[in-house]
Formats: structure tokens, sequence, C-alpha cells
């Protein structure tokens, strides 16, 4: 029986211990012992959970206040729901159907758990550094007048040691340091030990390194109390030890005692005799696990003394699979407890069997007043925090004016109508680019709205009378973020602004810009943000081989494809200004509605004719993703299908064809992501009884089931290829397959088969008998 809790270090240890049980024992309950009807393994990770009960222990039952936000490294999913469902604020159901369906989630998620869940986590380095750009958000919340004092919270991300080998990280504290960041613990679960092996050996020193150069305070947790003063009475000994590579720290922490006593008496000899004499193998193998990360005063010491705003990386030395039968193996990671090891466990832990859900079975009844204490004491939200829409009024965007322009040129002088106009929406939105905020059309809306900076930042040239198209000054008033050049930042910045209203109650409209074929180069940050349910605007531009002399790094091809299988993120194309502005609020809308999403807009540098409006009757279909510009009959024997900006070629082809072809019908496609899903919604609500056809659907249906359709976009040709198969029509398929080069417009859409001839080539293929 655990004895009586005198003490909140002493209740501490005592939760830690149940935590680590009910971890445990809720992968050993979902692997074991509930009924799986397909017989497949359902996992968990034990040895990750058991290596930081201490350390959560000591964060959510002490260190955090109630408007800390914490992002749990993925594998300890299972040690968080354990500590809600200490606090009532997780159910029993939930943990028992830990990775089921409707269940506790594998990893933490925002939108799927139903315990408060900050960030989302899972793929391994994100949810670390997105808590860097949160806390960025929260100082640019604050400096607008938007967050209290008394509302402002510290950003804390647990991180598996084996999390520090993923690049974004280091783009992430580069960024962080060159704006000051602040309010941030990240804490490292040193376990040295990742999926396939143990860890290089002293890496710690390395990232003290990095992460003091960028201006973090780096604390070491490697020893418990117990184990310091022993080591500091030996020295040879604590030469010894701290030599010992962390293949070789990992197996003595496997093999116990009688292997700890025989290594030291094989390599110390007579120096560690006195010193082996006062322990005995039990006592020894105790010792030598009592690390920083699992030592409660360390852990509290370490805590209550960084309670400033300096950004600090907390290193705890820990050991995978502490307290159970497989630590230290360094095959441990998806290791599980068979029953007779976890009837052990239950046994030293004073758990009676059929008791095991209890939160606080084992523990004494003079130790469980303390405990029940410091349980209600806990500061930290039990409850899912209210989602806030529905905030902002959205105003008309109105089309900028211009025979000819681009929408990307149209994009820039959009925002800057909106800044000028001012207003609730314009002061909301917050602007970021990785270093091509100029080059994307931002120039003009941050030379109204200034760069955001904890301090202010003159514009040198604009004091010393150099003339300038970009008069950028800072300030903590200012409404853009620049962004070195590191697309995964750019995407985390996107993510971090984009839960503005459910972190901290206050709704941000971000505007993400960049190069369109860089979207890839941030894809898995990309699909996070959208995973977490985040809202944004991302607007890439220069798209396409239609940005010509670029030549074909530059030039991109399969973001739409991306975009068609991104959940979370409407794309959509448009031809023309006013297409533009009407799906500029319609993004603004869904930031801002509770069945919302983020909108990916894909812009083109090419300035084209703009299209003569009789009424506003396209602008429906153009939301919905594509009307008709030019409309067919149903005699028609074949449609020309076009997106953005080869909308000129589709135009002229439609004008030369359909004096041969009469009823020649042109579909505008804006968003073949929105009507994709739409087909297929219909598709599944069939089975249901339901009869409502897609927009897609009617669209097509007003061709005859024998016409062919000629798909053309600066794009993959898939990007609407499929479009054959809503209605079974034919399609002959024009876009782009192979990587661009340099060259004119005339020259690139001869050789890539965007052009007139392409089209007419296209529709022979599909009218005339072969």
């Amino acid at each position: 029986m655990l004895k009586p809790a005198t003490t909140d270090i002493e209740a501490l240890k005592i939760l830690e211990e149940r935590l680590r049980w009910l971890s445990a024992w809720t992968i050993h309950h979902a692997n074991h012992i509930r009924e799986s009807a397909d017989g497949l393994k359902v996992g968990g990770h034990q040895a990750s959970c058991a290596s930081m009960t201490a350390i959560m222990a000591a964060l959510y039952f002490h260190a955090l206040g109630e408007n800390d936000r914490v992002a749990v490294k993925p594998h300890a999913g299972p040690l968080l729901h354990a500590i809600h469902y200490m606090l009532g604020s997780q159910s029993r159901e939930a943990l028992e159907n830990f990775r089921g369906l409707g269940g506790a989630q594998s990893y933490p998620s925002r939108t799927k758990d139903n315990i408060p869940v900050d960030f989302s986590t899972g793929s391994v380095g994100l949810g670390v550094a997105i808590t860097l750009f949160a806390s960025l958000v929260q100082d640019f919340l604050s400096a607008h007048g938007w967050l209290d004092e008394k509302d402002r919270g510290r950003f804390v991300a647990l991180i598996g040691d084996a999390e520090l080998d993923e690049g974004n990280i280091y783009e992430a504290i580069i960024e962080g340091a060159k704006h000051d960041v602040r309010n941030l613990w990240w804490i490292v679960d040193y376990n040295r030990q990742s999926l396939d092996a143990t860890s290089a050996d002293r890496m710690f020193e390395r990232f003290d390194e990095i992460f003091r150069s960028c201006g973090w305070r780096v604390v070491e947790l490697r020893y418990g109390k117990k184990l310091a003063a022993a080591l500091a009475r030996h020295k040879e000994l604590k030469g010894w030890f701290e030599a010992l590579s962390n293949a070789e720290l990992s197996a003595l922490h496997y093999q116990g005692g009688a292997a700890w006593r025989k290594r030291i008496e094989g390599e110390l000899g007579k120096k560690a005799a006195d010193f082996l004499k006062q322990y005995d193998d039990e006592a020894l193998a105790s010792l030598f696990t009592d690390l920083g990360g699992h030592c409660m005063e360390t852990l509290v010491e370490a805590f209550d003394a960084a309670q400033d705003d300096v950004p600090t990386l907390f290193i705890a030395w820990t050991i995978k699979g502490f307290g159970l039968p497989f630590a230290g193996h360094k095959d441990n990671h998806a290791g599980l407890m068979n029953p007779t090891q976890l009837a052990a466990l239950r046994e030293a832990m004073g758990v009676r069997e059929g008791q095991e859900w209890e939160p606080l079975e084992g523990i004494g009844d003079n130790a469980r007043t303390g405990v029940e204490a410091l349980i209600d004491r806990t500061r930290i939200a039990r409850a899912k925090r209210e989602r806030a829409f529905a905030t902002v009024g959205i105003p008309v965007v109105p089309a900028p004016a211009g025979d000819e322009q681009s929408t990307q040129a149209a994009f820039g002088r959009i925002l800057l109508e909106l800044s000028k106009a001012g207003g609730d929406l314009a002061d909301r939105i917050v602007t970021t680019s990785p270093d091509v905020t100029v080059s994307t059309n931002l120039g003009a809306w941050v030379n109204q709205r200034g760069l955001f900076r904890r301090s202010d930042m003159p514009d040198v040239f604009a004091q010393a009378k150099i003339a300038s198209a970009q008069k950028w000054s800072g300030g903590n008033k200012g409404q853009h973020i620049e962004l070195g050049i590191a697309e995964s930042n750019l995407f985390l910045m996107l993510a971090a602004a984009g839960l503005s209203g459910d972190l901290f109650g206050t709704r941000l409209f971000p505007i993400g810009t960049l190069y369109d074929p860089f979207i890839a180069r941030g894809l898995d940050s990309l699909n996070y943000a959208c995973y977490q349910d985040a809202r944004f605007l991302l607007v890439a531009t220069p798209s396409g081989i239609t940005l010509g002399p670029e030549g074909g790094a530059h030039q991109s091809i399969n973001p739409p494809l991306i975009a068609l299988g991104q959940p979370g993120l409407r794309h959509y194309e448009p031809a023309y200004a006013d297409e533009l502005a009407a799906m500029m609020r319609e993004a603004f809308r869904l930031i801002d509605d509770p069945n919302g999403e983020s909108t990916y807009l894909r812009l083109s540098t090419r300035s084209i004719g703009q299209a003569e409006r009789k009424d506003d009757s396209w602008r429906d279909g153009a939301i919905a993703g594509g009307y008709w510009l030019r409309e067919p009959t149903l005699e028609a024997a074949a449609a020309i299908v076009a997106m953005g900006a080869v909308m000129p070629e589709a135009l002229a082809a439609w004008e030369e064809l359909s004096h041969d072809i009469p009823g020649l019908g042109l579909l505008a496609v804006t968003s073949p992501d929105l009507l994709h899903r739409n087909w297929t919604a219909a598709q599944a609500a069939r089975w249901k009884g339901e009869r409502k056809p897609s927009h897609i659907e009617r669209l097509l249906s007003r061709l005859s089931p024998d016409a062919g359709l000629v798909t053309l976009a600066d794009a993959a040709p898939a990007s609407l290829s499929w479009l054959g198969g809503v209605l079974g029509q034919r399609v002959a398929p024009l876009g782009v397959e192979k990587f661009g080069q340099t060259g004119s417009l005339a020259d690139l859409y001869a050789v890539y088969r965007l052009d007139g001839d392409a089209i007419t080539e296209a529709v022979a293929e599909l009218l005339l008998p072969q």
C-alpha cells in the first residue's frame, strides 16, 4: 500500500504512479480484454507513456495555469486521457473504447477527442513548432487589444527526443528568434530511444548549442535527488556513469541491479567497493533509474524556477518504459505487456482485480485526502472550450475595375481596398508570407497596415528619403507577419492564427501567400493545419506554366490534385477578377462559419480580358464550383470545360468551333475540388433515398449523354478528366503532365497542348469516327 501523502510532492508521486497504471491499463484493455471483431492489433505505446508520467503529473497537477496550452507528444495520448479521467473530464467509456470508433483517439485530437486538446499531434515535430507560432499569435492579440493580460498563458510542448530530428523544429526556432517569441516551455522526454534504435550519443549537447544560440534558456534535468547525491560522493563513479553510451544505459536499465553491479565491479573494481556495499541489487537498480525526468522534486523545482517569459528547453532524462517490465529494452517502442506482466504490475500498484478503472484505487485513506485536494486545485481546463463563430460581419467584396487584369493583381487591389475601407473584417485580417510578400502582391496592404513587431522597427529607407514602393515600418499594431523563406513555417503560422478563435476567443482572418509550386514543400504542415480545423485563406500565386520565362522550377502542375484530396481545404481557381472577389468573400465567410473550412486560391500573373456580365446569375454557380460561360444546347455534340488562366484559349476555340458545332457550350470550372466532393456526397445520399443531383450533374445534364467534353487546365489533366465519370460522357483531357521550361506563353501553350490547335484536335478526336 502506498504511504500517506503529507505534502504536495508526495501527492504528485502517488498521482504519477496512478497515471502510469491507468495509461498502461487503457492500452492493455484495448489489446487483451476488449473483444476484437477483426483480430487486428489495436496498439498503443505503454513504454512511451511510462517515460513521461512524472513530467506530466508535475505539469498538469502543479505547474500549468488555466490559460496555459499544451501540445502533448503523440505517443503519450493515453497519458493525457488518464489525466482527464482523474480530473473527471474523461469518461470510462471513452477509455474502454481507446482507439475504437468514437473512443479516445490514438493521438491527441482537437476535433475528435471529447477532452480539451489544445493542439492535435500525430505527425511528429509539428505539434512542437505550432506552440511557438501560437505564442506569436497571443502577442499579436495582446498588442491589438483583443486579449487581456490576465488571459495570457504559456505554451508548452512535450517532445519525444526522436522528434528533435525533425527539421521543421529548427526552422521554427530560427523564426522565433527573429520575432523574439516568448512564453514557451519545450520539455524533451530524453529517453534516448526511438522506434527503430537507440538515439545517437550525446545529442543533447547539440540541442543545447542550437537552442541557446536562438535565445533559449536550456535546463538539463539529468539526475534525480538521490542519484545526484550519490554521484557527488563518488566522483569516479560519476565520470564512469556519464561515459556510458545511450545503448549501454538502456541495456543496463533493462537488465537490472545485478548487471549494474557486475559492470561497475568489472570496470571500477576496488574504487567502487564501498559504494556497492551500500546497496543490494534492487536498491542499486532503483538508484540508477533516479533520473531527472522521474524525480518529482527535481521537476517541480525546475518548473518553479522558470516562471518568467524566457523560452525554455527542458531536457529531462528518462527511461523508456520506466516502471514496466521492458523498461530500457530497445524494442519496447510498441511493446505491450502480456497478461502475466500486467497482473504483476497490478499487484505492485495495489490495484484490486476488478477495480482497475477506479481513478484513485490503491491509495490509502490518509493519502487520498491529500491527493484529492491536489486534484481539486488543478487549474487546467476540464471541459472543451466553446468554439466562437459568426462573430464578424462579412461585407460585400467589390471586384476591382479594369478591362484587363490578372487574378494576382486583382487580389492585391482587393486587399488594398479592404484596408482603406476599414471595419471589423479589415482590422482582423493578419497576413503572412515566406519572403514573397512583394511578388505575391501583398505590398500595398503592408504599406497600409504595417509589419507586426514586438518593438518598433522604422523604415530606414523612408527616413533617408530613398524612393521605394514598399513603405514598411514595423510595430505592435501592424497586421503583416513577415516570415523567412520556409514554407513549413508559413503553414504552421496559418494554423496557429487560424485557431485564434478556439484558443483565445477572438477570430482572426489569416491570409498566407506563397508561390503555388512550393505548397508541396510545406504539405505536411498544411495537412496538419487542416486536420485541426484551423481556418485561413491560402493564396498561391503565380501558378502553372503560364508563369512562362520563370521556368520549370517555378511552374506548378499538381496542386489542384493535392487540393482535390485534402480535407478541410476548398480550392478555387478563378479566371476573372469578379470571380475572385466573390471567392474571397466566401473564404472569409467560411473562416467564421461553424461548418466552414479553409480556402486555397490558385491565382495567375496572366492579364486577361474580363468577362462581360449581363447580371449576377453566374455568381452562385462560381461559388459552387462552375457555371456555363457559354450556354450549350441539348443537341450540342460537345462542350469545352476550362479553368483559370487558360480561359482566353478556351473562349477563342469556342468562337471558332461554335460555327461548326451548333450549341457548343463552354463550362467555366472554378473549383474541381468542390464539384467532386459535392458529386460524391450526392452519390452517397442516394443510398439513403435522397435524389437531389449534385451541382456538376445539373450542369452536365444540359448536354446530350453522347456529348464529348474537352477539358483544359494549366495543371495536371486529371484535375478535370474525372468529369467523364459523372454522366458517362466521353472526355479528351488537356493539361500539363511533364515539368515545364522557360519560354513565351505561345510557345509553352503549343508545346504542352494548351492552345487553340490542341482544343480543336481534341474536339475532332471526340467527334470524328475512328
